[in-house]
């Protein structure tokens, strides 16, 4: 058995299960079975996740098996793509490399003897009278007139059909089943269809080829797969993967098949078809564009397989599908960024600075470190700071907001790692734009006491002769829109800010030899990537992987409906008995927490607390008291002055699941600290929005609540000023897609939304910011 620790989820229940039971002779074989005939995407990734963690914390194996039954579509290129990406995200299947092409003759065997044991025929009846026989779930199907053929004619004109002597679609092999079978998929099946295509392994060998639903669990068998995890779609094929087994034994090991819950992500689409359809028309530079959701574009960008991992670990193992927030993925890919990014500076879109009481011609090296506030991991650089800087045109305003806490006309700020410098004058040009700003700084403020002098905010900035031009790609979500696939078209719902290039940034002189691969976080900016494709030495193209906090996640949430759960994919109704099976755990649940407080007083006293005094509902005492050690967290909550209806609702909804499986006391973040969280919920201080990405960033580094919303500039905001020039630059930014809208494309709003919150880093009610944005946009 394997030191990898443990699995918790049903698929490790059942691999337990049969473990305990001696089934499959003690063995645990898993594999992960891609068609190349595209790139893998995040999908695929949890399912790689899923199926070699499983083997490897049972001391099993995982195969990995190219699916390459269908030659149109199928390509070297994807098979090679696709070992990378599962080497990259951890997956070793030794020499345990397979191709479904590679058991032909088995399958081609297995389907002889179906014909001559008289449970297959050949049917060669147009596709559209196949199809129309077949019936549908309310009508049964009607037998095809070749259905009665003797066994010499069927494995004549099947091997006849492998001879070539059919073209296309003039013949298929059907299994002989039930043509009034409730499940559809069971009504005589198609087995073998002819298709004269070269194949990219075995070349004009074979002009025949076995259907998905035939070959899937004859590969498995001849590999000795064990436990065959599909994802939910294939829920009502496993009546034929069990039919094409019982009737080409005996087999051992047996495989059986298990199904789980596909990812559906929000902002995502995850088609094949959708994905080639993006790459064909030339809406991304590739499959490995930095926006899309394949595992090559998601490496491009600079996310890493830990982060993956994390998230696959935070959303755990379902048994029904639903809609997962992406703001999951970002917050794992946050989260492991923030623990191995040095900080650095860059200004993405340069303002001058001219420092006029600066010394002429002199420079001056700041030694700045790596890690600020980490004395403990060291690395430190060389920082060149003089009379003429760049600062972020962002961090200047003419006629600032109330709140702004950046440079302006008579301002002081401090520059980070260096001096406050005061704004004493704008140059203009022609048209009134802002060219550069004329400063003053402070000479005493850069050390000791002096460093300690309060300004009005910190901005990053670049030394203008001695940093490094660089080229960065501001890299957004590629759709607009929680549900592209929703949209009549999907590429209606393109987000068109999904990427801007800034061929004119700056970075600091250490950046300039980044090696291609290099990960920073640019102070204030982002998680930045140096690209390995497009970076040459001395000159890296940086990727923004994301931004420090989450820019999307006030977006018209609160205003609108949760998504519905995304659709389960079966091709039919589930019958009454699957249908009623998940009600027998949730049942078995509840009485073993009723069980476990009747042998412990303490516990049944605190859930009658619970009841009685603190007048939560039933089902959040049941939940609180089950356990010691959560009873004890949400008490010093509740301690600490939170409600306890708040303080119940947000650790069961919420901290419990960025918890997964660390025990609350593990947290950094321990139970009063949480309890002055919900109290910032009760006052009305954090919109819902705000409260999950301040609850997040809690959960993963600890600290005080208020302080850390304050740091993050999440406190709700309310100030009519601020909003409207929010408005403003929004709508100055957007202002196709806001002159789209008032023609009548109502589907913009949300982009328009989502820019306005972005403006006010997420710390506005999304129903005030929308009425207003409507208001305004007439």
């Amino acid at each position: 058995m394997s030191d990898a620790p443990r699995p918790r989820n049903f698929l490790a229940e059942i691999v337990e299960a049969d473990l305990a039971a001696g089934r499959n002779g003690g063995r645990v074989v898993t594999r992960f079975p891609p068609e190349p005939n595209g790139y893998l995407h995040i999908g695929h990734s949890k399912s790689i996740l899923l199926n070699f963690g499983l083997a490897r914390a049972y001391g099993g194996r995982t195969h990995l098996r190219f699916d390459d039954t269908n030659p149109v579509t199928e390509e070297t290129e994807y098979v090679e793509a696709i070992q990378d990406d599962v080497r990259w995200l951890g997956g070793d299947w030794g020499g345990h490399l397979y191709f479904a092409s590679d058991f032909f003759d088995r399958m081609y065997a297995c389907a002889e003897r179906l014909v001559g044991e008289g449970l297959a025929y050949v049917d060669t009846q147009p596709q559209e009278a196949i199809r129309e026989q077949r019936g549908s779930f309310d009508r049964p199907g009607v037998n095809s007139p070749f259905r009665g053929r003797s066994v010499a004619e069927n494995l004549d004109l099947l091997r006849r059909m492998k001879a070539g002597e059919f073209p296309d679609g003039a013949a298929v092999l059907r299994a002989k089943i039930d043509m009034s079978h409730p499940n559809v998929l069971m009504r005589d099946p198609l087995l073998y269809r002819v298709r004269h295509a070269r194949h990219h392994r075995t070349g004009d060998a074979w002009c025949i080829y076995p259907m998905y639903d035939f070959a899937h669990p004859l590969e498995d068998a001849c590999e000795g797969v064990t436990h065959s995890i599909c994802t939910l779609e294939f829920e009502s094929n496993r009546e034929l993967y069990d039919w094409v087994l019982d009737h080409t034994g005996p087999w051992d090991p047996r495989p059986r098949q298990y199904e789980f819950a596909r990812l559906a992500l929000g902002y995502t689409v995850m088609s094949k078809r959708k994905l080639l359809r993006l790459v064909n028309e030339k809406r991304v530079s590739g499959w490995d564009d930095p926006r899309m959701p394949t595992v090559a574009g998601m490496r491009r960008r600079g996310v890493t397989p830990e982060a993956l991992r994390d998230f696959a670990d935070l959303i755990g193992v379902a048994k029904n599908n639903s809609l997962v927030d992406i703001g999951k993925l970002e917050f794992a890919i946050r989260a492991d960024l923030e623990r191995r990014s040095p900080r650095a500076m860059a200004v993405v879109h340069p303002l001058a600075v001219s420092i006029e009481n600066w010394p002429a011609g002199k420079v001056e090296e700041l030694d700045l470190p790596w890690w600020p506030g980490e004395p403990e991991r060291g690395g430190s650089r060389k920082v060149p700071f003089g009379g003429e800087l760049f600062i972020e045109r962002d961090d200047f305003a003419l006629d600032p907001p109330k709140d702004w806490k950046r440079l302006a006309p008579g301002r002081e700020v401090r520059l980070a790692g260096a001096y406050v410098i005061r704004c004493d004058e704008v140059v203009r040009g022609p048209g009134g734009e802002v060219r550069a700003l004329r400063c003053t700084y402070d000479p005493a403020s850069g050390t000791g006491e002096g460093a300690a002098r309060r300004a009005g905010g910190t901005l990053h900035w670049v030394h203008a002769g001695l940093s490094a031009p660089a080229e960065v790609r501001m890299y957004d979500r590629l759709f607009a829109v929680e549900q592209p696939d929703a949209e009549e078209d999907f590429l209606a719902a393109l987000n068109p800010g999904s990427l801007s290039v800034a061929k004119g940034a700056r970075v600091e002189p250490a950046l300039r030899d980044a090696l291609p691969g290099s990960r920073y976080q640019f102070l204030r900016q982002g998680y930045f990537f140096a690209d390995p494709v497009d970076s040459v030495p001395g000159a890296p193209v940086w990727n923004r992987t994301i931004t420090l906090k989450d820019t999307w996640s006030a977006r018209a949430r609160e205003a609108a409906p949760a998504p519905a759960p995304a659709p389960r994919r079966a091709r039919e109704p589930r019958r009454e008995e699957a249908a009623a099976a998940p009600a027998a755990p949730r049942r078995s649940r509840a009485e073993a927490r009723a069980e476990l407080r009747a042998a412990n007083p303490a516990l049944a006293a605190r859930h009658a607390h619970y009841l009685s005094a603190l007048r939560l509902p039933a089902d959040d005492a049941d939940l609180l008291a089950a356990d010691p050690g959560t009873a004890a967290y949400f008490d010093a909550a509740v301690a600490a002055g939170a409600r306890p209806a708040t303080a119940a609702k947000w650790l069961l909804n919420d901290l419990a699941g960025l918890a997964g499986d660390r025990a609350l006391a593990a947290l950094p973040l321990d139970g009063a600290a949480f309890g002055r969280f919900a109290a910032l919920v009760d006052a009305g201080r954090l919109t819902p929005a705000a409260a999950k990405t301040l609850l997040a960033e809690l959960a993963a580094g600890g600290g005080d609540p208020e302080a850390r919303m304050q740091a993050l500039g999440l406190e709700r905001r309310e100030d009519a000023g601020a909003l409207e020039a929010a408005l403003e630059r929004a709508l100055a930014a957007h202002a196709a897609e806001a002159a789209r809208y008032r023609a009548g494309e109502q589907k913009l709003l949300g982009v328009l939304l989502g820019a306005v919150m972005r403006e006010v880093g997420g710390a506005a009610d999304a129903a005030q910011v929308r009425a207003a944005l409507q208001k305004k946009l007439g």
